[in-house]
């Protein structure tokens, strides 16, 4: 007995997102010309012809129309298109990220100052800045101090830059953090 070493799922195929010619299999459709033109509703085999005397495809373009809408095109060029807009889509997008900025109890201003900076930086960038305070042994118990801290670098940030605090203050063990955002 072989085993197969391939991952579950490997050779699944993506389903075809549009029927073109003899794998449209309805009775008639409703027939749209390379112009743009309606044409109305006629057989699906005279339809595939007249997409053959021109020398393009007929291709299904909306299947749950009752009878499906098909349009005679060029089914390559078709495609071409329609990738193309989705790589200028894909370029619109803009991803924003999460920065992280690290804090402590006994942090100095000077480093305060260089953190207010540095997120200051990543703001304008418009990424997301979580603020970390790690607490560590017996500094667990000023707690309070911790969120003061944070509330103090955050006010110094906002009187450089606009911010927005999108996650408030959240305590997990010995971690203290919160997220802000441009406005």
């Amino acid at each position: 007995m072989r085993i197969s070493r391939k991952k579950p799922g490997y050779n699944i195929k993506q389903p075809a997102k549009y029927r073109i010619n003899q794998y449209i299999n309805v009775p008639e459709v409703r027939l749209i010309d390379e112009s743009g033109e309606n044409i109305g509703i006629i057989e699906t085999r005279k339809a595939l012809e007249m997409a053959q005397d021109s020398g393009m495809d007929l291709v299904e373009v909306f299947p749950k129309a009752k009878p499906p809408v098909a349009k005679i095109i060029d089914f390559s060029k078709m495609k071409y298109r329609e990738e193309k807009e989705r790589r200028k889509e894909k370029a619109k997008q803009k991803k924003v990220e999460i920065k992280g900025i690290r804090l402590s109890l006994r942090i100095s201003d000077h480093d305060q100052e260089v953190r207010i900076k540095q997120a200051e930086k990543f703001l304008k960038h418009d990424n997301k800045v979580k603020i970390e305070l790690i607490l560590k042994g017996r500094e667990k118990r000023h707690q309070d101090l911790a969120k003061e801290i944070i509330k103090k670098f955050i006010d110094s940030l906002d009187q450089l830059i606009p911010t927005v605090v999108e996650q408030p203050i959240d305590l997990q063990g010995g971690k203290i953090s919160i997220l802000v955002a441009k406005k």
